[in-house]
């Protein structure tokens, strides 16, 4: 099979990750790639060498009624541009993964007649996905349940496409720390988290000197942020490394005995990935609370505890630390639940799903 297909994204990385990881699977089985986003995805064109990357007009509803007709005009903007994006471009299939950017897309798609599926990341559909779900004939899933789905439309669990550089860690083995070195990182997405920077140095102050000693912390930070959290982790002689970004992320998850976290798509897929234990805090004001849905679904399995924001204090961080460094039995379990839970040919079944979408065939 010779073809095009699109991919229609939104711009964060929870979104443009699974796409990219698509985009490399289908151009290894010599199919052409598009993505189509809005201007933060553009960011990514980089990282999808021999990707076509467009740019469409899209709203996103506000809670204002002035805002809301803000965003359908854009929609309906979008979507005309996107039908004559598409009607060149003569696609095969397209394949929307949620986020505003991907609703003219995928809407367009569907009023030209052109075989559409949606990806769906988290455990919970996103908005933009429940809005466009009544327009396509199927979704791909990347956990076994999903909230919100409608009735009458065939899915499909293909996991979560994750990054390469994430799979080629996957058969680094789990170790607990016994009685050496305790390695924790620490990560709150692209942007950080500044609970995370708060909660983490004051719970780990708690803890005792000598414990303190064996903990080798790996933390990610806001920007603004950094100084002040490496002042706090030095003053109470903790061995840190904080940065506000890292570009080696799969290697530092791969060497970590514990992570903890947000609990976005990408951070809950990449944790399966390889197979880490985990404490997930939830950002309390992610949209439909679905970060909420991914860790309690991971919590449910066994691979990782769930902390809610309010819960996340610094005495209860490092009560639950204390008491997994003396039962490191538990951090074992947690990581071979979450290496089960872990999808490593997502991008393959998803690509898989694709042509066949794209043929008409049943899959």
């Amino acid at each position: 099979m010779s073809a095009l297909i699109v991919l229609a994204a939104g711009g964060t990385g929870g979104h443009i990750f699974p796409a990219e990881a698509l985009a490399g699977e289908l151009l290894t089985r010599g199919l052409k790639v598009a993505l189509v986003t809005d201007r933060r995805g553009e960011a990514f064109g980089d990282r999808l060498p021999g990707v076509s990357l467009h740019r469409i007009r899209a709203g996103r509803p506000g809670a204002g009624l002035i805002s809301k007709m803000i965003a359908a005009a854009g929609i309906a903007l979008g979507t005309l541009a996107a039908q004559k994006l598409l009607r060149a471009l003569a696609p095969a299939a397209t394949v929307g993964f949620g986020g505003y950017p991907s609703v003219p897309t995928v809407l367009a798609a569907s009023r030209l007649g052109v075989p559409t599926l949606l990806h769906e990341q988290n455990a919970r559909l996103g908005r933009a996905n429940r809005w466009l779900a009544p327009r396509v004939k199927r979704i791909a899933t990347s956990f076994a349940e999903v909230d919100g789905l409608p009735s009458g439309i065939a899915t499909f669990e293909t996991g979560n496409p994750v990054r390469p550089a994430i799979t080629a860690q996957r058969e680094t083995p789990y170790a607990a720390p016994g009685a050496g070195p305790i390695r924790i990182l620490v990560t709150g997405g692209s942007q950080g988290a500044a609970i995370l920077s708060q909660v983490v140095p004051a719970a780990l102050a708690l803890l005792a000197p000598a414990l303190r000693a064996r903990i080798e912390l790996v933390q990610q930070a806001r920007p603004e942020d950094v100084e002040a959290v490496r002042h706090l982790h030095a003053a109470r002689g903790i061995a840190a490394i904080v940065e506000s970004f890292f570009t080696d992320i799969p290697m530092r998850l791969a060497r970590a005995h514990l992570v903890i976290a947000r609990a976005g798509a990408s951070t809950v897929a990449e944790l399966c990935a390889i197979g880490r234990p985990a404490i997930l805090v939830p950002y309390r004001y992610a949209a439909d609370n679905h970060q909420t849905a991914n860790a309690e679904a991971l919590a449910r399995a066994g691979a990782a505890w769930t902390m809610r924001e309010a819960e996340f204090t610094p005495k209860v961080l490092a009560e639950k630390l204390i008491d997994l460094v003396k039962s490191q039995a538990q951090l074992t379990a947690a990581a071979e639940a979450a290496r089960k839970l872990g999808a490593p040919d997502a991008a393959k079944r998803l690509a898989d799903l694709v042509i066949a979408t794209a043929q008409g065939a049943a899959a």
